[in-house]
């Protein structure tokens, strides 16, 4: 049997692929909407400050500087391995804060209250039940 030897960027190619796609089977809601790395930042901006200083400076690295595990490993001076785990496990507890806290569960229910109260008022002439359909709108955003 032939080994096939890849080079650290195809590796790392291939293993985000593989583990975009495992992130992307474990929820579908959101982060099919958004993508998966576009769900982890907004968690991490969320939820970021809840992480230890290690997995803040991974995710950091990871979701705003786009350096690949390799190039975040190289950079702490830690194996790619340990990178990934650290990684996995942030994102495994911002997936949890999330579940538990529902901060951005609540953030869209209220863009969505929002937008709905704009389109009211975007109409031109606005009835008394459209004015009321707003106030009820505001009031239920501001709770």
């Amino acid at each position: 049997m032939k080994r096939v030897m890849l080079s650290k960027k195809i590796f790392d190619s291939i293993f985000f692929f593989c583990y975009y796609l495992s992130v992307c089977i474990e929820d579908a809601d959101m982060k099919d909407e958004l993508g998966t790395v576009e769900y982890a930042s907004l968690l991490y901006d969320f939820y970021g400050v809840l992480l230890s200083d290690s997995q803040r400076e991974v995710m950091a690295l990871y979701h705003e500087d786009n350096l690949s595990l390799s190039e975040i490993a190289e950079e702490l001076g830690q194996s790619r391995q340990a990178v990934h785990y650290t990684l996995r496990k942030a994102e495994k507890a911002l997936d949890e804060y999330e579940e538990k806290l529902g901060l951005i569960a609540s953030y869209d229910e209220d863009r969505e209250l929002a937008d709905k109260a704009v389109a009211l008022l975007e109409k031109d002439n606005m009835s008394a039940d459209d004015r009321s359909a707003v106030m009820d709108i505001l009031r239920k955003i501001t709770e």
